[in-house]
């Protein structure tokens, strides 16, 4: 039996498809799953059990890569096609089962994802990082140590939190009398990202920092599976930090929290103090709009108290469990 999934070219996206992916896995137990996704998309799926081939859908011109797609299924059978993407691929495949799905803007896209397929309610986003990458998390961070993870970066700049104020989050959460006193920080972020970072990092001393900053998805997936908060701009890694079941604090101005939110029952969305329309209102009339961050008036104090009271809600032993080892993950 054999599954062909149809995921984004964008890390955020393929990490909210995979609760998706996991139901379906759950729905064919011992099915091979092809997965077709850009190659920025690749390790979210790499290490994923029932993973037997993933084909990379390089951007071609004319269409070229929806071609190579079909080039190397269309051959093939399958028991059913889901296409996220919204394509007229499906059509082509001999298959039992078609799920593709139509455009949405109203629906969080993991209650969308599910939908396509009839599951509900909708699964919820993982990360499959492999044992190796887990066996190095442990190392880094053993039982018992506490890490406060943060990701100042973001797609473009309109959605960055000013760096200065993850900063000053970071000292206040973790100085003496803090509600993470003594923890350790994580920071993370692409690897064009460190400009950006840096200063973030630089908040505690040198020994108390883990710097990840241009890690790959898996490794970074492995680390956040053992923090104890996660706080990060709206972006593909704020999605990993809550598929990995950390506490996950995401920060929102410019863009859709209604649709985009960090997912899950440790996660919380924290807006400006302006309404999304608000916000795009002057995107049209405000020269430099696209070239600036849209985030200055979130206060540190909105998001601290936000952190005390998640911090609060997920208990003293917080995030730092040992994951279960994946069994048949092909390398």
């Amino acid at each position: 039996m054999r599954v062909l999934f149809i995921a984004s070219n964008r890390i955020g996206d393929a990490v909210l498809s995979t609760g998706l992916l996991g139901g379906l896995m759950e729905r064919y137990p011992g099915a091979e799953f092809w997965v077709a996704c850009g190659p920025l998309a690749v390790p979210v799926f790499s290490h994923a059990p029932g993973v037997t081939r993933i084909i990379v859908m390089r951007k071609e011109k004319r269409a070229g890569h929806w071609r190579k797609l079909l080039k190397a299924t269309m051959f093939r059978r399958f028991e059913a096609v889901v296409d996220l993407r919204g394509s007229a691929t499906a059509w082509a495949l001999w298959t039992r089962k078609r799920h593709i799905l139509k455009a949405d803007h109203t629906l969080h896209r993991v209650v969308h994802n599910a939908q396509v397929a009839g599951f509900e309610p909708p699964p919820s986003p993982r990360v499959w990082p492999g044992n190796e990458m887990r066996a190095r998390a442990a190392a880094a961070i053993p039982e018992g140590v506490q890490v406060l993870a943060m990701g100042p970066a973001a797609a473009w700049v309109g959605k960055m939190w000013p760096a200065e104020r993850f900063a000053e989050l970071a000292r206040r959460l973790l100085a003496p009398g803090g509600a993470m006193e003594g923890a350790y920080l994580l920071v993370t972020g692409g690897p064009a990202d460190r400009k950006v970072c840096e200063p973030v990092l630089e908040a505690v001393p040198a020994d108390r920092r883990i710097d990840l900053i241009g890690a790959g998805i898996d490794e970074t997936a492995a680390f956040f599976e053992r923090i104890r908060l996660y706080v990060g701009n709206d972006s593909g890694l704020m999605h990993l930090a809550a598929a990995a079941g950390a506490p996950t604090i995401g920060l929102f101005g410019p863009s859709d929290d209604a649709i985009y939110a960090p997912w899950g029952p440790k996660t919380v969305a924290v807006r400006v103090p302006r309404a999304l329309g608000e916000v795009r209102a002057a995107e049209d009339t405000e020269k430099g709009w696209h070239s600036r961050s849209h985030m200055e008036d979130l206060a540190v104090e909105t998001v601290l108290d936000a952190a005390h009271a998640l911090l609060a809600q997920t208990g003293a032993s917080g995030q730092n469990a040992v994951p279960v080892p994946e069994k048949g993950n092909p390398s």
